[in-house]
């Protein structure tokens, strides 16, 4: 039975390195992939942007009201017309092999479900990646899903500025912390014009964020 996995990690762990790795690994092999993400993220338009600079154009942009297994269905008719029209083609993919998505605490819960439906019943492994938490340390709703249904919880590990491992997304502003407003606040490091009201974030140990929160978790 395929699964469905939430590989998560703080800002700045390589997620869509690691899910843009994934994707090579599998079509140097000859398998087809799908590549989604939630279209609220509009960091990088239609693709999935590394901060090491590698992007790729995705396949699929889910809105809030997106069905995602009807997505994913469409998606799966239109790889076995390429591969039904490429006969003479005998390394033609004829069917979705897996599906990475990416900012994965932006979908809904019910969208969650989906992906997890689609592995159980269609046989398509899912990998998703994302972050746990806001800048108020607060779940996000299809974070807290994949939590709770996904198959295997990989977590993705990167360092705060003190050395030790960071857990927690800081919400810079102005370059002060900030630990108030809308859960969603689009991040803009790698714009390549940066305006002074940009949000940007840092990965930051629970020592740190508590120092520069004024010692408080909920903002």
């Amino acid at each position: 039975m395929a699964k469905l996995y939430f590989r998560y990690g703080a800002m700045n762990s390589g997620k869509s390195t690691a899910l843009l790795q994934a994707a090579y690994n599998y079509e140097e092999r000859g398998q087809a992939v799908l590549l989604a993400k939630p279209a609220i993220d509009t960091k990088g338009a239609d693709e999935i942007e590394s901060r090491l600079g590698v992007t790729r154009a995705v396949d699929v942009l889910i809105r809030p009201d997106d069905d995602v297994r009807a997505l994913v269905e469409r998606e799966r008719a239109r790889v076995r017309r390429e591969a039904a029209d490429a006969l003479f083609d005998a390394d033609r993919p004829a069917d979705v092999a897996c599906i990475l998505v990416d900012e994965a605490q932006f979908l809904s819960r019910e969208q969650v479900d989906d992906l997890f439906r689609v592995a159980v019943t269609e046989g398509i492994p899912v990998m998703a990646y994302g972050i746990r938490t806001d800048f108020q340390t607060e779940a996000f709703p299809g974070s807290r899903r994949l939590l709770e249904v996904a198959h295997a919880l990989e977590e993705l590990k990167t360092i705060c500025r003190c050395g030790r491992k960071a857990m927690f997304n800081g919400r810079v502003i102005n370059g002060t912390f900030v630990f108030a407003g809308d859960q969603v606040a689009i991040d803009a490091a790698t714009a390549a014009v940066r305006d002074a009201h940009f949000v940007t974030y840092e990965s930051l140990c629970g020592a740190c964020y508590l120092e520069e929160s004024g010692d408080s978790l909920g903002g």
